[in-house]
């Protein structure tokens, strides 16, 4: 098994930063927000018409065309209509798996949020809330979830796997990234009590989620849990025979490399993903078939400088900024990082790109650097990514 695919983020998980204007009007920074600042035909339309355009038959035929095989998408908890005010979306994962089989593809469907949500992140569906894995009864509605997807999908010619939840925090990451100041929540009272999940929280919240899907679903469909930013904590897990085609799912950016010091040169980024990302992922490919399941070509945490003064490398070691630099040399620098990026992920199972695209043109991007990166269309047009890799 290799798979080589693409999100199809900010379809049905909405993403501020990648349609900003679904919030026009509001102050909403996450889905959760957005129904109660607007009337409810308003909300309604909006998210309507966005499903019903951002993604159409005519991307499969793209993905397809660019080399892809498969999609990962990224699904709510309410995707079956049962959680007011929120817009259910089964019909649009219909589409997908029909438009899917039509051209050859395969489908990762992602449960991607949570009830007051696995990790505080706005992608969770609630900024700066974590409380999921201490409600019994919402993490048993998401085990509900995941069998309804199973029963539904279980036996689709187009069902590559189901993940199981995406990007659950323990403590490790809860303190690195600094959720609650990065993702400052809206309603104090109803961020009270939130802290990461426990290791063995998740761990049995998998177990019992593997039984749940395999009621629905074939052994020679996958089953993938997210490594929950501890690739190596998992060597001893389902290591027993009945765990058949279990997947781990690791999220590898490059901003993370340099949360970690790496330097923001080619060369910084090469040898760090090669001794870090391409080591880390081989070691743990004796264990479990592991993807990435998220990347992105290049992203960076620095705006035009980095954490010791300098330059990054889309601004030049002489200043020179990113918009100045020639299109050949972007598009040197891309490839190459490009090029470590998909021959680390050649020492495990595949990957799954972030992400299929973005709309640029809505989006403000003053001061990002390597902002156009999330797009893979763009990337792919632009000769950044190589598509027979």
């Amino acid at each position: 098994m290799y798979v080589k695919g693409v999100n199809l983020g900010n379809w049905l998980v909405l993403e501020k930063w990648m349609s900003p204007g679904l919030f026009d009007g509001t102050t909403a920074e996450d889905e959760y927000y957005l129904p109660t600042q607007l009337p409810k035909e308003i909300y309604e339309e909006r998210i309507r018409m966005h499903r019903s355009e951002y993604i159409t038959e005519r991307d499969f035929t793209r993905i397809r065309a660019m080399g892809m095989d498969a999609v990962r998408i990224p699904v709510p908890y309410f995707i079956f209509g049962d959680r007011a005010p929120f817009v259910g979306c089964v019909k649009e994962l219909d589409n997908a798996f029909n438009w899917a089989e039509k051209y050859g593809l395969k489908i990762l469907i992602d449960l991607h949020t949570a009830p007051d949500s696995q990790n505080g992140f706005d992608n969770g569906g609630i900024s700066g809330v974590c409380k999921w894995s201490q409600e019994p009864e919402e993490v048993e509605f998401e085990l509900s979830v995941l069998e309804r997807l199973a029963e539904r999908y279980g036996t689709r010619e187009g069902l590559w796997g189901i993940e199981v939840i995406n990007e659950p925090i323990l403590e490790d990451m809860w303190e690195t990234m600094h959720v609650q100041e990065r993702y400052p929540a809206v309603d104090p009272e109803k961020a009270a009590g939130s802290k990461p999940n426990t290791i063995e929280f998740i761990r049995q919240f998998y177990l019992d989620a593997y039984d749940r899907l395999r009621k629905y679903m074939p052994e020679d469909k996958y089953v993938v849990i997210h490594d929950a930013f501890r690739l190596k904590a998992w060597k001893d897990f389902m290591r027993e025979d009945k765990y058949k085609n279990v997947v781990l799912d690791t999220h590898m950016y490059l901003m993370v490399a340099e949360m970690a010091g790496c330097d923001q040169t080619i060369e910084g980024y090469v040898n760090y993903v090669k001794e870090h990302f391409e080591a880390d992922i081989a070691e743990m490919e004796e264990y479990f078939p592991v993807i990435c399941g998220e990347w992105c070509l290049f992203n960076s945490l620095a705006v035009g400088h980095d954490t010791k003064g300098g330059q990054t490398v889309l601004n030049g070691q002489e200043g020179m900024s990113e918009e100045a630099m020639s299109a050949e040399e972007k598009k040197a620098i891309y490839r190459a990082v490009a090029k470590a990026q998909l021959d680390a992920w050649k020492k495990g199972s595949g990957y799954f790109y972030w992400t299929y695209k973005m709309l640029t043109d809505t989006v403000n991007t003053e001061g990002w650097v390597g902002w156009d990166c999330w797009d893979l269309g763009r990337c792919v047009d632009f000769g950044w990514f190589p598509t027979r890799e």
